[in-house]
């Protein structure tokens, strides 16, 4: 297989700008579907089963579904929603199993195999506009159980869980869609707080973190959000020993749009990132994409590097995928 079947294997598209076709013709990496995409449970289990028919190998098949203001079926739910984090986490442990346990059996049901979820950011700033009650608790353990309940039941009930937002969003007093937040704590208060869950997560064995577009001045002195900085990703990899797959934040969020499509990708690629979610699978994507696997074959970072993520991304779906 030549390396641009591989890099292709790194993205996780949307359905908007149908460039997504011609992806999956040449190893796509999977696919994330919004609350556009679902208006009844018949046809949003079609469209799945069409994407797999087209696709040249197993997909990650993917949705935010946390619950309260992240859930993408509200749509075809008649009014009835799941909890938030904050509110599942406070009826107690088992309602919280329960909760998962039903939202699993649903992704399952249209045939999606991965959940952008649990949200293990800790709720530090009340003015926070992003997470507030997606976070379990502004308390780090009750964010750590909240998060091993979620994702052990996403686990034992056949969907491939990843939390979010390393290195933790919980802090930030604004909104990465709209801008690029700074989070201007030493990497000691850091350590004792917002990334402490992620420490516990990969102790528990979880296979896929994301990767926030946040500026954390622990990590970096320039103005480089987490998901590109390789100080950051590093420290994941050998600090806390994740051996999984890391992905980014939608890229196209204002928080790392800035540094320009191409720029970014390679960024991320060179700094550890290992798979990219774009929300649309516009014309633009698929030449970013094209481009940088030309660049890669006179590139021994980028080449190595991909070869890297791509073998952990075999490496997950080999474990959890049949298609």
């Amino acid at each position: 297989m030549d390396i641009r079947n591989k890099l292709y294997r790194m993205f996780i598209l949307g359905t908007e700008g149908s460039g997504y076709k011609k992806a999956l013709s040449q190893g796509l990496g999977g696919m994330i579907f919004f609350t556009r995409d679902i208006e009844s449970k018949e046809q949003f289990t079609k469209l799945v089963a069409d994407i797999k028919s087209m696709a040249a190998q197993p997909l990650f098949l993917s949705i935010d579904q946390e619950g309260g203001r992240v859930e993408r079926t509200e749509n075809i739910h008649n009014g009835k929603k799941y909890l938030s984090a904050k509110f599942a986490y406070e009826k107690g442990e088992e309602f919280l199993r329960r909760q998962t346990k039903d939202i699993a059996d649903e992704l399952k049901s249209y045939g999606l195999n991965l959940n952008f979820a649990p949200c293990i950011d800790v709720n530090t700033n009340p003015d926070n506009p992003i997470i507030g009650e997606r976070a379990f608790s502004s308390n780090v353990e009750d964010v750590i159980n909240g998060g091993l309940i979620v994702s052990s039941g996403y686990r034992q009930n056949g969907i491939i869980p990843c939390v979010k937002h390393y290195p933790g969003h919980g802090d930030a007093n604004a909104d990465s869609h709209l801008t690029l937040p700074e989070i201007d704590l030493p990497l000691g208060d850091m350590e004792k707080t917002h990334i402490k869950p992620f420490a516990m997560a990969v102790k528990s064995g979880i296979e896929m973190i994301m990767a926030a577009h946040l500026h954390c001045t622990c990590f970096e002195k320039e103005t480089i959000p987490a998901s590109l900085s390789k100080n950051a990703l590093s420290y994941l990899r050998n600090n806390l020993g994740f051996d999984g797959v890391i992905v980014s934040d939608d890229m196209i969020m204002k928080g790392v749009a800035g540094f320009g499509m191409q720029e970014a990708c390679e960024m991320g690629i060179r700094a550890g990132l290992n798979m990219f979610i774009y929300r649309y699978s516009t014309p633009d994507i698929i030449n970013m994409i094209e481009n940088i696997a030309q660049k890669a074959l006179v590139d021994e970072e980028l080449f190595v590097n991909i070869e890297y993520s791509y073998e952990k991304i075999m490496k997950l779906k080999k474990k959890y995928i049949r298609q």
